[in-house]
């Protein structure tokens, strides 16, 4: 783990740097607190902080209180002040601007280390709550077997488009898709056969679109697909889907099968206030009806 120490006097500096050496981290070393404010804000910068009270330029107090002002999202710094002052006054004053610890000179190693290795401990447990709770926010908005969105999510998604596609003045596609025969591949081949083409078919699609268009399980075998294009590039968007599916084989525990999606477009200009999102999918869906019609495999537009 990196370590910025920010200490002017050289010696204390050399010392704290060959400290961090032997315990273990890996030190960055600045000689007041411009220099390591500077350091604060390039990527992947330190987040357990040895800051010196008194320093030129920027003191270890103003330091502390630019870092919490600057701070806002779910990683904060873990700072720990070191000072010759040891007067309640000075402590309480310190903790206040945003230390989180207090370590007077001059101090025990053995107590700086316990120290610092609250820090570490308190950073790694902040780390693993932070992805605890990004994978709980993962979990709520994407569908398990696929990986996309789930159908509340898409369904967000798309009001949300409608009213961004408003402002802009450009045209929203919606589109359903749906894979063909899939009753008589999970009644042929098994439910983990039908898993995997479910899998692999919402792997194609995605690796099809734009990264910023959207993707979602609709229910079942069905695929709700939301994007900015006209009407000529969007039907182009999902014929390169459609066939890059149909020209594939799916494979699980050594049996091989092929499958194909139909698609229904639907194409809306603004202003589209007057149009919910239920009405807006349903419209592709009777486009999708008439594909199946049509013979599958094929993309209709409505």
């Amino acid at each position: 783990m990196k370590i910025l120490i920010a200490e002017d006097d050289l010696i204390s500096r050399l010392m704290l740097e060959k400290l961090s050496l032997k315990w273990g981290f890996e030190p960055v070393v600045t000689e007041d607190g411009e220099q390591a404010w500077g350091v604060l804000q390039q990527k992947d910068s330190p987040q357990l902080l040895l800051i010196d009270w008194e320093m030129p330029r920027l003191t270890g107090l103003a330091l502390c209180q630019r870092i919490r002002r600057q701070e806002t999202g779910s990683n904060p710094c873990y700072i720990i002040l070191l000072t010759s002052r040891n007067q309640t006054v000075d402590v309480v004053t310190g903790l206040e601007v945003g230390a989180n610890d207090y370590v007077t000179k001059p101090f025990n190693n053995i107590e700086l280390l316990a120290r610092v290795h609250v820090g570490e401990r308190m950073l790694k447990l902040q780390h693993d709550v932070n992805e605890a709770k990004e994978l709980l926010a993962f979990q709520a908005t994407h569908d398990v077997l696929s990986g996309l969105l789930n159908r509340r999510a898409i369904m967000d998604g798309l009001a949300k488009e409608i009213s961004r596609t408003n402002r802009q003045q450009g045209p929203l596609c919606i589109a359903m898709c749906d894979i063909d025969f899939f009753k008589k591949i999970n009644d042929g081949y098994g439910h983990l056969m039908g898993d995997e083409v479910i899998r692999e078919v919402a792997q194609r699609i995605t690796s099809t679109v734009r990264p910023y268009d959207l993707v979602g399980r609709y229910g079942g075998e069905e695929f709700l697909l939301v994007f900015n294009s006209d009407k000529e590039n969007g039907i182009s968007l999902l014929e390169r889907i459609r066939h890059i599916i149909y020209s594939s084989v799916y494979t699980y525990e050594g049996i091989s099968l092929e499958a194909t999606i139909s698609i229904g477009l639907a194409v809306f200009d603004p202003p589209m206030e007057a149009l919910d999102c239920q009405k807006m999918i349903d419209c592709a869906d009777k486009a999708l009806y008439q594909a199946k019609k049509n013979g599958r495999n094929r993309v209709e537009l409505a």
